[in-house]
């Protein structure tokens, strides 16, 4: 018999480099606690992330991990998941990585509904670079590199998961670890695409963010399967309701046709010059 896991048979044996205070310690803690509490082993789960401060999690994690290029962790994390459809994937990110330099890719993962999991930490703000204004940063939030705001309309990523074909749709924050890993769970337990939209103060650059922990709230509102009734749910949505917003029946993304098992040698005569 298998001796069950705990959350810290997850965790590396690296330190975490972010600041003190950051919010992206409370996704991995998280994270390794769902990890536990699915009974899951760190040889059956892949960590895929781009660049960022939350992209560093693969390393703070036992499981397999790929640190990719900057945007491009959806795609990666794609093609693991068709290639490798017994494992568990799941992909981790930040608000710039995500939304903006990998955009198209978190719309058409949406779209393809691949059953893995992304958690996307937002913090309204490129922290890792000395804090830009990221696609979900307000219009009127003044910086040294943007003293006037940028008059910018804020990119909504739960009404963008929800258009483009998300199956699973979520909101969390992490000053709620616990809570955090509960819907880790159900995301990852639901077959599709999930999406999770994680609170994640950066109390560097937006030392404001701190009263995140006053303004969150549960949604009064039970998850739905319905697409219309979320979209109207949306509308009055005021950025800090937590909980799951939308739990689609579509069914997830299967490559057409067998797959044969191939050899990796003869894959690579496939490819050879």
């Amino acid at each position: 018999m298998t001796e069950a896991l705990t959350h810290t048979d997850f965790k590396s044996d690296i330190k975490p480099v972010w600041c003190p205070g950051c919010g992206d310690f409370g996704v991995v803690n998280a994270l390794t606690k769902a990890l536990a509490k699915m009974e899951l082993r760190p040889e059956n789960v892949a960590v895929v992330s781009g660049i960022g401060c939350s992209s560093r999690i693969p390393a703070y994690t036992t499981c397999y991990g790929f640190h990719g290029v900057h945007g491009r962790a959806l795609a990666a994390g794609t093609g693991l998941k068709i290639a490798r459809p017994d494992l568990t994937v799941i992909v981790t990110g930040g608000d710039g990585d995500g939304y903006s330099i990998g955009g198209n890719h978190f719309l058409h993962a949406c779209r393809r509904n691949v059953d893995m999991t992304y958690i996307v930490m937002d913090n309204r703000v490129y922290g890792m670079t000395k804090g830009q204004a990221s696609p979900t940063t307000e219009p009127d939030w003044e910086s040294k590199l943007s003293p006037e705001g940028t008059g910018l309309r804020e990119f909504h990523p739960m009404v963008i998961a929800l258009s483009a074909g998300a199956n699973f749709i979520a909101r969390a924050f992490t000053g709620d670890p616990n809570g955090l890993a509960d819907v880790i769970v159900q995301a990852v337990r639901h077959p599709g695409f999930s999406f999770i939209e994680v609170l994640s103060p950066c109390v560097t650059f937006r030392p404001e963010q701190r009263d995140w922990k006053k303004i969150v709230k549960p949604d009064a509102v039970k998850p739905t399967s319905d697409i219309a009734r979320a979209a109207r749910r949306m509308l009055r949505d005021t950025g800090f309701d937590l909980g799951v917003l939308y739990a689609g029946t579509r069914s997830p993304y299967a490559p057409r046709g067998p797959r044969a098992q191939r050899d990796v040698r003869e894959l690579e005569a496939r490819f050879a010059l």
